[in-house]
């Protein structure tokens, strides 16, 4: 294969399209997807139905598995594990022993480095929906839910408006963000 250098490995019915590369010890298998400029390298993994796309780099001894997706200009590495239905995207940055799971979503200019620069709570009653908080060089905390991504100031305006008519949603939600900032040692 093309793509394929090293001792790396592709197999099952695994895929690395357009100029996508796999190298060293790498190994990718199952159904996952490696497509765009992705790089997948050192020792790292990919399988299940994981997507990798864009400019992601995989690298290290990291594992992306599961229906995860990585696109955009994101790092994982390190020891990190990226599973489940997680989406990761953007410019964000996933590596130490970070271990990103479920429907979680990280963003932006995320640097998640271990369980303590990130939180995911739910699911929430009213959606089913999981909400994210983590660390972002931009804007000091995002929180993630459903389409909204942004700061806690601004999550707590959106959950306020959207469940104005349920107090019982609108509690949930501002637990929630009670949660985060207590999470994340902010003012409320």
């Amino acid at each position: 294969m093309k793509n394929v250098f090293d001792n790396a490995k592709v197999f099952d019915n695994a895929k690395v399209f357009n100029d996508a590369q796999v190298s060293g010890n790498a190994w990718v298998s199952e159904n996952a997807q490696i497509s765009g400029n992705a790089q997948i390298s050192g020792n790292a993994q990919v399988s299940g139905n994981a997507g990798v796309s864009g400019n992601a780099q995989v690298s290290g001894d990291a594992q992306v598995s599961g229906n995860a997706r990585v696109s955009g200009n994101t790092q994982i590495f390190g020891d990190a594990r990226v599973s489940g239905n997680a989406q990761i995207f953007g410019n964000a940055r996933v590596s130490g022993d970070a271990q990103i799971f479920g429907n979680t979503r990280v963003s932006g200019n995320a640097g998640v480095s271990g369980d303590a620069d990130i939180l995911v709570i739910g699911p929430a009653t009213s959606s089913g929906r999981y909400t994210t908080a983590h660390k972002d060089s931009v804007i000091g905390l995002r929180v993630n839910c459903g389409c909204f991504s942004g700061t806690i100031d601004m999550f707590e305006a959106a959950i306020a408006a959207t469940h104005a008519d349920d107090p019982n949603y609108l509690k949930e939600y501002l637990l929630f963000a009670a949660l985060i900032r207590c999470k994340f040692g902010l003012e409320s």
